[in-house]
């Protein structure tokens, strides 16, 4: 799958393109006055995002931790020498990044009409079935840890005075959850654009809260010289108003934003039901679990067509938006690693970009998945200028 989307902070917008198991979808920018899914009786009030917090856990893999299992090929490609790993559930970590959130904005969660809960670590619905049985494979259903996440951060309101008493416990009017891998943050604001505002008519006042949580550790067999070192854990929390929003003023606002899909050869990403397999402990220690589901993906595959899809998506967003390469003035891709992003930026400079393409973030924490944009955006958030464009 690939998505794109259109951010404007103070006339400033960002794009962002993602790959993931089957499909590739790629996200175009626009500046539409009216969605398709709206009549012109119905336009979508012009949104963006307020604030942005992010939860980090504590716990640091580095990358003596896999002794020899690591090669000086996967650590010059990726530049990550170490990566977050939460004992959390993605529940938990979502909790963790809205406190910071409640905290760090001052927002009042009884103005959250909305909440879009996206995590890449779930297991897709079909393939949980297929190796758990019916009630624990429920419990990999979006929508329903969507729910799980409301529910217990009513729960904390009421335990926690920094966040409110039990009569400002958040109550939104929809709840959503979503699994797009890396896209997942993307899709969250087109969603919100194209299928929640339309339908629950957001106030000034009131804001849309969009919670990223990735937990791949808990899907991940770390004895594989593919993914077992590659992942970090992490989880942000960011709250979209509208434009003309006091209570909450827009830093970056939501230009357009455009899902579509592109059927690739192959799947670059694979479940399998594995037997003894090595993870770490609370304590940074080792131990072998005796069966766990776990992913797998082809990385030369994924090395090769990202920095191809997201100079695609970055001239498609170009052309919806009718601007030309000098107008960007700066590029946050997915980080996936530093050598898919210096891919990437080599491709966009040759395409005529000369926007300072942002990498590194990954050295300390590993590819966080569809945590990788809001960190990044969050990481430069005071120093953001002009149009951004973050092609994932």
């Amino acid at each position: 799958m690939a998505c794109r989307l259109n951010l404007q902070q103070l006339g400033n917008t960002f794009g962002s393109l993602f790959d993931s198991r089957t499909m590739k979808s790629q996200s175009t920018t626009t500046l539409p006055s009216k969605p398709k899914s709206l009549s012109p009786q119905q336009p979508v009030p012009q949104f963006g995002i307020s604030s942005i917090s992010v939860f980090r856990p504590t716990l640091a893999l580095d990358n003596e931790w896999y002794e020899s299992g690591l090669t000086r090929k996967f650590v010059k490609h990726t530049g990550i020498r170490s990566r977050l790993v939460s004992f959390e559930d993605e529940v938990d970590m979502g909790l963790r990044a809205t406190e910071a959130l409640v905290r760090e904005s001052g927002c009042d969660l009884r103005d959250c009409a909305a909440v879009v809960f996206a995590s890449p670590s779930l297991i897709p619905v079909p393939i949980s079935y297929r190796h758990f049985e019916k009630s624990r494979a429920k419990q990999e259903q979006p929508t329903r840890v969507a729910c799980e996440f409301v529910k217990a951060l009513r729960a904390e309101t009421r335990n926690d005075a920094s966040l409110g008493t039990s009569s400002q416990a958040i109550r939104p009017r929809l709840i959503r959850g979503i699994n797009s891998f890396c896209s997942g943050y993307a899709r969250g604001i087109a969603l919100i654009q194209d299928s929640i505002l339309p339908t629950i008519g957001l106030a000034n006042d009131e804001f849309v809260l969009l919670v990223t949580s990735n937990r791949i550790s808990r899907i991940t067999d770390f004895s594989c010289s593919q993914s077992g070192a590659l992942f970090g854990d992490l989880a942000t929390a960011t709250l979209l108003s509208r434009a003309d929003s006091r209570k909450y003023p827009v830093h970056l606002s939501v230009v357009g934003a455009q899902y579509n899909r592109i059927q690739v050869s192959r799947p670059y990403f694979d479940f399998s039901n594995r037997s003894n397999v090595l993870v770490p402990t609370a304590d940074g220690g080792r131990q072998v679990v005796p069966q766990r589901v776990v992913f797998s993906l082809d990385g030369m595959a994924i090395a090769d067509a990202a920095p191809r899809a997201m100079l695609d998506a970055s001239n498609q967003m170009l052309e919806f938006a009718r601007l030309r390469c000098e107008d960007i003035a700066t590029i946050v891709p997915h980080q996936a690693g530093e050598g898919i992003v210096r891919l990437t930026d080599m491709r966009l400079k040759d395409a005529g970009f000369q926007a300072e393409v942002i990498n590194g973030m990954t050295k300390d924490i590993g590819n966080v998945s569809s945590c990788s944009v809001p960190m990044t955006l969050e990481h430069i958030w005071h120093r953001l200028e002009g149009y951004v464009l973050c092609p994932v």
